[in-house]
């Protein structure tokens, strides 16, 4: 074999490597390969190792179909109440079909993100500012699901949608501070109210089970005193019940009454 033939079947082997190489294309286990054949789609590629005829006659696309974490930029909107707020949101979506994402959409991140902020304007600005701040997971759940069917035709899955922040008006602000601190108030004069009036009707049977009892207001009197006497106090004035000196009143009134029974009888005698 002369030189001239070795030299002819290096270069073929030299081109029949170059084709391989070419031709060759590996996809990972989260991606799919959409390959065009001549502008047609033909099948999926992937994962693993896989051929394509290379010198443009095939056009390889890989998708990623990993879930996708895509932020929406502040949006400001007015809601229902004529409130007007800048809101953010993150939305977590992926791919389920490759061939749609690529051949039904230019650029489906793009194109999701920019469905995602018309809907937060649109649902938002339906929504009062009580809404927005007491029902996150009721309007989390409702832009999900319009936010899913607008790009169900794309072969995306769009699987949750959570606001992340709600930036209010320096004004609105300090209205809802002053509103959460009448609240606290209210509440603080209640539960005053609540805790006079259990007090008072504590009191009240105390007062009911004293009476009913015979002895019981002399024994609290008496209680009274050894309170009283723990105090270095110089001078004590001491309220006496007149349940104490009742008998000794009475006594005294028979007492009296009795004298005034007899003198008219001795005057009568003498007479």
């Amino acid at each position: 074999m002369d030189a001239g033939t070795l030299i002819v079947l290096g270069v073929i082997i030299l081109l029949a490597l170059v084709v391989v190489f070419s031709s060759l294309r590996i996809a990972n286990e989260y991606e799919r390969g959409v390959v065009f054949r001549l502008g047609r789609l033909i099948a999926l590629k992937g994962p693993g190792l896989f051929f394509i005829i290379p010198f443009g006659v095939d056009r390889l696309v890989k998708i990623d179909l990993r879930v996708i974490t895509l932020e929406v930029p502040p949006q400001e909107i007015i809601t229902a109440d004529n409130v007007t707020a800048k809101v953010n949101a993150v939305i977590y979506f992926q791919v389920v079909d490759a061939q749609r994402a690529v051949v039904q959409v230019l650029n489906f991140i793009n194109a999701t993100s920019q469905i995602a902020q018309t809907t937060l304007r649109a649902v938002l600005g339906q929504s009062t500012l009580d809404e927005l701040l007491g029902q996150r997971e009721k309007i989390n759940q409702t832009l999900q699901k319009i936010i899913d069917e607008q790009t169900e035709p794309w072969g995306i899955k769009v699987a949750v949608v959570e606001i992340k922040d709600v930036e209010l008006p320096t004004s609105m602000q300090r209205a809802m501070a002053k509103q959460a601190e009448a609240e606290r108030e209210k509440r603080a004069k209640i539960i005053n109210a609540d805790g006079e009036f259990q007090a008072s009707q504590t009191l009240a049977n105390a007062a009911q089970v004293i009476s009913s009892q015979q002895g019981a207001l002399q024994l609290r009197f008496l209680q009274t005193l050894v309170e009283i006497g723990v105090e270095k106090n110089t001078t004590v004035i001491l309220p006496i019940p007149l349940d104490l000196i009742r008998p000794i009143l009475e006594a005294e009134g028979r007492e009296t009454t009795g004298k005034g029974s007899r003198q008219p009888a001795e005057g009568s005698t003498s007479g």
